[in-house]
């Protein structure tokens, strides 16, 4: 069954499915604006209803308006569920999140065409604000689904319109009246997610597919320089207190500290390896004037690695640098988040491997290859729940939150053949 439903899948009406719904906020540099909840994602969001609809789905929604779309089963089983999201950054592709979607959507449609009943529901989902750029954080609608306890806090975050995400959660239900209401932490069999890679690993390998191992560990800081703001052309340099030279002093030693790590690894750069990854990635100067000397500076850095006893080390000389640049009463540090690594279990890599070598062999490409998300994915939180796993598609010159944002179509196909194969296979497995 996994092989036929895998033979099925129809490259033309995959790339008609994606090119269809890129034009909700298409733009004209061929990148794509759907911001979660926009009137442009409401409509979008009837789009997928209807596609769904006209392959026999059923369609369910809960209270984070995380959008599901059900093939039955031959028993009323945990489903296997598949799926992404559809929202985009502000200039997004066409497809970081929608080519999951839309790919679990033509496994139904391959299902249905190789006329293959399968021992277990499916159900394709499309979760709201992954992306996190209009209402944050991001990964909203997959954590929420994990912990419905989270919701209540999402509720009051507000976008730089002032509207709060409760409210255009509520507008968006409201929307969705002929849609049948589901709780959220629903069980489920297991979960595959595909998604482009958003890096650079599979292109530079040459290689179509990618068997994804886990999600590395993240730790979100806060960094504030006190000092004090003066006249920039009468204040003695050896007298200045500039909160600006020890934000500098301090990001200093932590781009030092990046490389010392990755040599420690043994084998950074290859996939998988357990390399720190850091970004200095927001600013704010105090008062931020040519001629005055900052008076306050604050930071962000996002660290990221595979291993949690890097980060603990990493995090370590953070604060190890803040006292060794100021006084403590000058520098605060403040952790504002942290997820551990997840790691997806080898059963479930075991299945996503056949289906990945299958598919490259017959489309005569190259072996898949194992490789480690550096990016936040909605599977790092459907992991929590049940057996979870990822396969990447290479995205052209590893770009992606851009217009520019590319995979070929191929490749796009070959990734939704090997979907087919692994959701096909969990479906019919027995209890």
């Amino acid at each position: 069954m996994a092989q036929r439903a895998q033979d099925h899948v129809d490259g033309p009406r995959l790339t008609a499915s994606l090119a269809a719904l890129a034009r909700f906020g298409g733009r004209e540099d061929g990148g794509v604006s759907r911001q979660t909840l926009t009137e442009i994602d409401l409509a979008a969001r009837r789009h997928l209803v209807a596609q769904a609809r006209a392959l026999g789905c059923e369609v369910r929604i809960d209270d984070c308006a995380n959008l599901f779309f059900r093939r039955p089963g031959r028993e009323d089983l945990p489903p296997v569920l598949t799926g992404s999201h559809a929202d985009t950054q502000p200039v997004g592709g066409k497809y970081d999140g929608a080519y999951g979607v839309l790919a679990g959507l033509e496994v139904i449609a391959a299902l249905n065409a190789a006329g293959i009943e399968t021992l277990r529901p499916i159900e394709v989902v499309s979760w709201t604000n992954e992306e996190g750029s209009r209402f944050g954080p991001g990964t909203m609608g997959s954590s929420a689904f994990a912990e419905p306890a989270r919701l209540a806090t999402y509720r009051e975050s507000v976008d730089q319109a002032g509207i709060r995400f409760g409210d255009a959660l509520d507008a968006a239900l409201a929307a969705s009246d002929d849609v049948t209401r589901v709780p959220m932490a629903r069980p489920m069999a297991a979960c595959v997610e595909l998604h482009i890679e958003q890096g650079p690993v599979l292109e530079a390998a040459a290689v179509p597919l990618g068997v994804v191992t886990g999600i590395q560990a993240v730790r979100w800081f806060r960094v504030e320089c006190a000092g004090t703001m003066a006249h920039a052309g009468t204040t003695p340099m050896a007298v200045r207190r500039d909160a600006m030279a020890v934000a500098v002093a301090i990001a200093q030693d932590l781009y030092a500290l990046a490389p010392r790590a990755a040599a420690g690894s043994g084998d950074a750069g290859q996939p998988g390896a357990a390399e720190l990854r850091l970004t200095l990635g927001q600013w704010t100067v105090a008062p931020n004037s040519v001629n005055t000397i900052p008076g306050k500076v604050t930071f962000t850095v996002d660290m990221r690695c595979l291993d949690d006893a890097m980060l603990d080390r990493a995090e370590a000389a953070l604060r190890l640098a803040c006292t060794r640049h100021a006084p403590a009463t000058d520098v605060v540090v403040t952790r504002f988040f942290h997820r551990g690594p997840t790691y997806f279990p080898e059963a479930m890599l075991a299945s996503v491997q056949r289906a990945c070598e299958r598919a490259s062999e017959v489309a005569g490409r190259g072996a898949p290859v194992r490789l480690t998300s550096g990016a936040f994915h909605d599977a790092m939180y459907v992991a929590d729940l049940c057996p979870t796993a990822m396969i990447f598609v290479p995205s052209k010159g590893g770009i992606s939150h851009n217009a520019a944002e590319d995979t070929d179509a191929a490749d796009l196909v070959l990734g939704a053949r090997a979907l087919a194969y692994t959701v096909a296979e969990l479906a019919c497995r027995q209890p």
